[in-house]
């Protein structure tokens, strides 16, 4: 038997395996079942990006991913490799009980350990929901395999017209303030009803700088997403092309290998800090961010965080604290 030296590199549906004995049949057996799914020889002859998939039925912000997932496997297969794309836990904070963090560190492990187990050279990461960016982004780290974040994107907001005139209406800081007007009885219950088939009307995620905006930019300054995709409305046709790009630079990074653990240093974990204090973006990022850069064996003490904070300045006006939304943000460029 050959040294496992003298293997060639591993790629495709040869990843993962270590030795020629392995290498001889396992491969045979990977590539008979293969043909089950109708790929040409040639297709099997391709480097593999595996697409960790999150779309679900109980995760609102994520039903526009099928579109999304061809437009990633577009950008694949036009850059020369073959698009697989997997299911993974799909984290939908609306309808998770008793909190969808919770089930963070559950989501990080499912990503982590089917990268590790299939066979890929390099992994697009498909989320947008408040947990399931730093779910995925954890995970890729401890597997370390290529990986490239694509956020699905934040809603549109609505408008709603009132006594007062017309309003924009957006998910989720709006349904608060309404349903405090309702309790309150200055809202009856038919505008509760009409406001409330307003307060989200397209796919995304929240339209405000909550959590799943706050760490889309988070994953854009780490180095994780490409740049300029973190504000792209989910409806909007530069999402399709940004899930392209993603796409065709996962197949990049194929032959030039940039991983996870090259990307995310104590330099970039500082500028995804330092983009969380210029946004005014959720608290609940400290928390992910921590995780986040723990798996890179990276501290963030509090007294780091502080001295940051007295040297950044907030530079946006995005609810839940100013008073814009994430498409204005985006039309600022």
């Amino acid at each position: 038997m050959a040294d496992k030296t003298d293997q060639p590199k591993a790629q495709g549906f040869a990843r993962g395996l270590t030795n020629y004995g392995d290498f001889d049949f396992s491969l045979y057996l990977r590539r008979s079942f293969a043909a089950s799914m109708g790929y040409l020889p040639e297709s099997l002859e391709k480097p593999i990006v595996g697409i960790a998939y999150t779309g679900s039925g109980f995760n609102n912000c994520h039903r526009h991913f099928p579109e999304l997932l061809e437009a990633v496997k577009r950008g694949v297969l036009a850059a020369g490799a073959l698009p697989v794309d997997f299911p993974t836990i799909s984290l939908g904070e609306v309808y998770l009980n008793p909190t969808s963090l919770k089930f963070r560190n559950l989501m990080s492990m499912d990503t982590e350990e089917m990268i590790r187990a299939q066979p890929m050279d390099a992994v697009v990461l498909m989320g947008g929901c408040d947990k399931t960016v730093p779910a995925q982004l954890m995970g890729a780290i401890s597997a370390d395999v290529p990986a490239i974040q694509l956020i699905g994107g934040p809603m549109m907001t609505s408008r709603y017209l009132r006594e007062e005139g017309e309003e924009k209406l957006g998910a989720c800081t709006d349904c608060r303030r309404f349903w405090a007007q309702y309790r309150a009885g200055t809202v009856d219950g038919t505008e509760i009803r009409e406001i409330e088939r307003r307060l989200a009307t397209t796919a995304g995620s929240c339209a405000v700088m909550g959590t799943a905006s706050t760490m889309a930019c988070i994953a854009e300054a780490l180095g994780m997403a490409l740049p300029g995709t973190a504000a792209i409305p989910a409806v909007h046709a530069d999402r399709l092309r940004a899930a392209e790009a993603s796409g065709a630079a996962a197949v990049r990074m194929i032959a030039n290998p940039i991983r996870p653990s090259e990307i995310v240093t104590r330099d970039s974990v500082e500028n995804a800090l330092r983009i969380l204090l210029a946004l005014g973006g959720s608290t609940n990022a400290v928390i992910h961010l921590t995780a986040i850069a723990g798996r890179a064996g990276i501290e963030i003490p509090l007294e780091w965080f502080n001295e940051l904070s007295e040297t950044t300045p907030v530079l946006v006006n995005l609810k839940p604290v100013g008073s814009h939304y994430m498409e204005d943000l985006f039309a600022a460029g």
